[in-house]
């Protein structure tokens, strides 16, 4: 029934905080031990030249992924070796004859440099023909490749490899190469100067709910599939002849307990291993909201395929398993996940939570249990910046269908507990803001490849303008250009879509390789920015080990992940106002917030916080633990 979302490679794991003006830096937890694991081990082939088998799901993939299908991870390990920005300088000989001595000089130039022009520059009139004249002067006086040229300067004679020469014009020319060279159709222009058509914007409808995305997250194991496939039944989203089915099934393997996680965790490998591997998708509806469940994965091995679904969140149900050890557990810093999950939805840009405290039946529906549950994490989640009125407490138990969609009907839960059930608390939520006069702006998490009808679809959520059949698109980081010709909102056909829908965008006129998870629809006039170099604001996290320049990094950014390196410690800030207390800090340590430099294995798309709030949240993995969180502050470079 749902669809899956398998984004994500793992090797990361830890805790979460946010990084936005608002963000409250103020940790009053004791930190927890470090989790010194190890890197994962190169992945091994199998026999097979058509598959290779992941080391950590022991899955078997085609030859040609890259990466898991199920897990995500790496086929190859990262390299441990610094990585290249791609703007190294090479050095060219030059040989200084005068008054019959010499001596050696060096002349330094870009190895992008390149004496042919690509299609498309934007080098014309005057500027053309002295390129042109420049050039034929340069390529008559070599009289084969590779011979030198001469130049005199200040009565000196200098003489360069042909290879190495670059006009001066040329060198201006394909700095100022655009995004149109790679299939944009407008100029690129600031977004202040973007004006929506008629279309666009959001008319009223009659009995159109507004869209409530909710990720469900929390520590393995905590109930979060049984209570989304509870809910699901219960609102008639699944079918009695479904539920029946899946209770056959599951008791024939054996876990007749598992019958409603089994509704949305339909793989074999999940179901046999009795976790949530990937993101379940699906919906219902409430009195306020047509509600898009975001089914998270809460083992630490799957992580990132957590944060590529989660990052479509507008609000968050936080699952906690209230029976004794239990809670405990998901409260470890080094081997839990509940703080890793609260940290991480807040530095999403969540700031709406409900904590479900599950499993209540098992305590015998205790005050005392669900008071220190309440207590202990409330402390933490304060200090992760989310604040009291907006964080909702939920006692119930899934399987014995208390607190759900009705009021309990347990004395023993009635006694003490006075407040809404699940459904009035989701319903109590407020409606999220909408981007519908920003030019259009959706990341793709999810693609669907169809090579016999020659098209794609790119599934993922607006968060920035409208889409309708017939527009054009731009597909970065690719640079090229496709027509929508259809549009699914919520696995059903719609004409319009806005800002803050999750759609599936059929795509034709382009080549279905150019379109890849990770990758951006944009407005053709308004391209994202394509990115290796960027500047970050970071908070580093409570146990996190400390961060050098050098440090090996796992980069993620929306439905993007990439291996990155720690280029530059600009400044150590005061957590709490912001300020520089320290410029070029040797090390970071947890608690600690900062802006560094980091340059990226391959490119991404990124815009700063400031401009996209959605492009510019970052977080930052090693040694499967999740060790700072922060946004974009600039793009350094970015991507011709």
């Amino acid at each position: 029934m749902p669809r899956k979302f398998n984004h994500g490679l793992d090797y990361d794991d830890d805790d979460y905080g946010d990084e936005y003006d608002d963000y409250d830096y103020d940790y009053d937890i004791d930190s927890d031990a470090e989790d010194n694991g190890n890197l994962p081990k190169p992945n091994q082939e199998t026999d097979s030249s058509s598959i290779w088998r992941c080391s950590i799901c022991t899955y078997d993939n085609d030859q040609s992924m890259t990466t898991c299908d199920i897990c995500g991870v790496l086929r190859n390990p990262l390299p441990l070796s610094g990585i290249s920005n791609g703007n190294d300088l090479k050095t060219a000989s030059a040989t200084v004859r005068k008054d019959n001595t010499s001596a050696p000089m060096s002349a330094r130039f870009s190895n992008s440099s390149s004496l042919m022009m690509s299609k498309g520059s934007n080098v014309t009139g005057n500027e053309n023909n002295q390129l042109k004249d420049e050039e034929h002067n340069l390529r008559s006086s070599a009289k084969s490749p590779g011979t030198l040229s001469s130049y005199h300067e200040g009565g000196v004679e200098h003489t360069l490899p042909m290879d190495e020469i670059k006009p001066p014009i040329l060198a201006r020319s394909l700095d100022s190469v655009s995004i149109n060279d790679r299939g944009g159709t407008g100029k690129a222009a600031s977004w202040g100067q973007y004006k929506p058509e008629k279309w666009m914007l959001p008319e009223s409808e009659d009995g159109l709910l507004n869209q409530l995305n909710l990720a469900i997250v929390g520590h393995v194991d905590s109930g979060k599939s049984t209570l989304s496939g509870r809910l699901l039944h219960l609102l008639g989203r699944i079918s009695q002849k479904e539920m029946h089915k899946h209770e056959k099934e599951a008791k024939l393997q054996g876990k007749g307990s598992f019958a409603y996680a089994w509704a949305l965790d339909e793989s074999p490998e999940e179901r046999e291993r009795g976790i949530t591997m990937t993101v379940a998708v699906a919906y219902f509806d409430t009195k306020r909201y047509r509600v898009v469940v975001l089914d998270s994965p809460g083992h630490k091995d799957f992580v990132p395929n957590m944060i590529s679904g989660a990052t479509q969140a507008d609000a968050a149900l936080l699952v906690i398993d209230a029976s004794i050890g239990s809670f405990e557990a998901g409260m470890d810093g080094s081997k839990g996940q509940t703080k890793e999950h609260a940290q991480l939805i807040r530095s999403f840009g969540v700031d709406q939570l409900i904590v479900a405290v599950n499993k209540m039946d098992v305590v015998e529906y205790s005050n005392d249990r669900f008071n220190l549950i309440k207590r202990q994490l409330g402390t933490f989640l304060r200090s992760s910046g989310f604040r009291d009125s907006s964080v909702l407490w939920i006692p119930l138990s899934a399987m014995e269908n208390q607190n759900l969609v009705t009021a309990p009907s347990d004395v023993r839960l009635l006694s003490w507990y006075k407040g809404p059930y699940l459904l009035d608390a989701i319903d109590s939520l407020h409606p999220p803001t909408r981007d519908v006069l920003k030019p259009l702006v959706m990341p793709i998490c999810d693609v669907i490849k169809s090579p016999t009808m020659n098209q794609v679809s790119a599934c993922g959520k607006l968060e920035g303008g409208a889409l309708r059949s017939g527009v054009k698109v731009l597909v970065m980081p690719s640079g090229d250009v496709g027509t929508v010709r259809s549009l699914e909102r919520d696995s059903r056909p719609c004409a319009i879509a806005r800002s803050g829908d999750n759609v599936a965008v059929v795509l034709q006129g382009i080549d279905t390789s150019k379109v890849i998870a990770g990758g951006v629809l944009c407005h053709p006039n308004f391209p994202i920015s394509i990115a290796k170099h960027l500047e970050l604001k970071v908070l580093i996290l409570d146990g996190a080990s400390p961060i050098l320049i050098g440090s090996q990094l796992e980069f993620h950014i929306h439905h993007a992940k990439e291996a990155a390196r720690v280029e530059k410690m600009v400044s150590l800030l005061d957590p709490k106002t912001g300020k520089v207390m320290k410029k070029a800090p040797r090390c970071l340590l947890a608690k600690q917030s900062a802006v560094i430099e980091v340059v990226l294995q391959g490119p991404v798309c990124a815009e700063e916080f400031s401009s996209c709030k959605a492009l510019g949240r970052v977080s930052l993995r090693a040694l499967g633990r999740t060790i700072a969180v922060g946004i974009v502050t600039r793009v350094i470079e970015k991507e011709p």
